[in-house]
């Protein structure tokens, strides 16, 4: 039987595998729950990381009105659509939302300040959920 850590793709295959086959005995337990709450955490930091550049883009669209223009507005839109289906795909993220994007707000900030050099952005997030996902909003 292949090791986790030496070959984790094999490893994988295996699990898969034996699942498929009731060979449950078999399974490496530990590692394969590990490995499938590493999945429910990879999808909460894809939603965090798609806020933090969604959030980001609208406080340079509010802050920095001359560099309002068709990229912004693409990237905006382009990150909802994302967050739209991520949410779709697994609906227990939308809870979370709240919270992820008081968690993506430090990120958000860093790109607004990164790509503008302002540096005089609120220090909490000044958009509510509701906002930030409607497809119509911008600030």
């Amino acid at each position: 039987m292949t090791s986790h850590n030496t070959d984790f793709h094999a490893w994988t295959q295996e699990q898969a595998k034996l699942l498929r086959t009731g060979q449950f005995h078999k399974l490496d337990l530990e590692n394969l729950a590990e490995e499938i709450e590493s999945l429910g955490r990879q999808e909460r930091r894809e939603l965090r990381n798609r806020l933090s550049v969604l959030v980001g883009h609208l406080l340079k669209w509010q802050f920095q009105p001359t560099g309002q223009g068709a990229s912004w507005r693409a990237t905006i839109k382009a990150q909802r659509r994302e967050i739209k289906r991520l949410i779709q795909e697994n609906p227990s993220l939308k809870p979370y939302l709240t919270e992820a994007v008081a968690d993506s707000y430090d990120e958000a900030l860093a790109l607004a300040i990164r790509e503008t050099g302002l540096e005089q952005f609120p220090e909490l997030c000044p958009f509510s959920v509701a906002q930030i996902t409607d497809e119509e909003f911008l600030p």
